[in-house]
């Protein structure tokens, strides 16, 4: 399975992305997408041979308007959102619907929507004074963070002192989580029945 993974930080679930490809040899990372033109992320491509390109304008860029073309032409048949901060475009939803995930860095329905990412997520579960947090992927719809949960993974978080505590713990849960979804969504092991997601065996 071929797949595109669209980010906008430093990269970690790019890196456990690219791990899994090489150990389990279900799918293909071909190309990394960024908002940013000097995304860090970059790097991890550049390392590993991945073609890369910004969303804007200039050189090695591509507008939102190309970017259906570029994922026609590349024959990319998933899409997995790791760490993107901007709301994908209508038609791109629309034409691989079910074919695109995010992963969010806390337990939605609860601390998702726009302005929840990063540490504001960590903060925010922090303040609630939540006793578990975790990671979860779900399908991208229209809106953020609200389309159908694929999976998700807890983490103790009732000793932290601080924010940054839960952005670790939850961090080594995505990297498990993570593989192991897209693993089996290139294994078509993942299924919508009843409208509820399954993940076969």
């Amino acid at each position: 399975m071929k797949i595109a993974v669209f980010v906008s930080g430093r990269g970690s679930n790019l890196k456990a992305l690219i791990d899994a490809q090489i150990k389990l040899r279900k799918f293909e990372i071909i190309v990394v997408i960024s908002d940013k033109k000097n995304c860090a992320a970059f790097n991890i491509a550049d390392d590993n041979n991945i073609k890369t390109f910004s969303i804007g304008n200039g050189e090695g860029s591509i507008s939102y308007q190309h970017l259906p073309n570029l994922l026609h032409d590349t024959g990319v048949e998933l899409i997995v959102l790791a760490g993107f901060l901007k709301l994908i475009p209508e038609d791109v939803i629309k034409k691989y619907q079910n074919k695109i995930i995010n992963i969010h860095p806390a337990l939605l329905p609860s601390f998702g929507g726009k302005g929840m990412y990063g540490l504001n997520v960590h903060k925010a579960v922090y303040r609630s004074s939540a006793k578990v947090s975790g990671a979860t992927i779900h399908f991208v719809d229209l809106s953020y963070d609200t389309g159908k949960i694929i999976a998700q993974k807890c983490v103790d978080i009732s000793d932290v002192k601080s924010p940054e505590e839960i952005a670790e713990r939850v961090l080594e849960v995505e990297h498990e989580l993570l593989p192991y979804v897209v693993n089996k969504i290139a294994e078509d092991k993942v299924k919508i029945i009843d409208d509820r997601v399954s993940i076969l065996k």
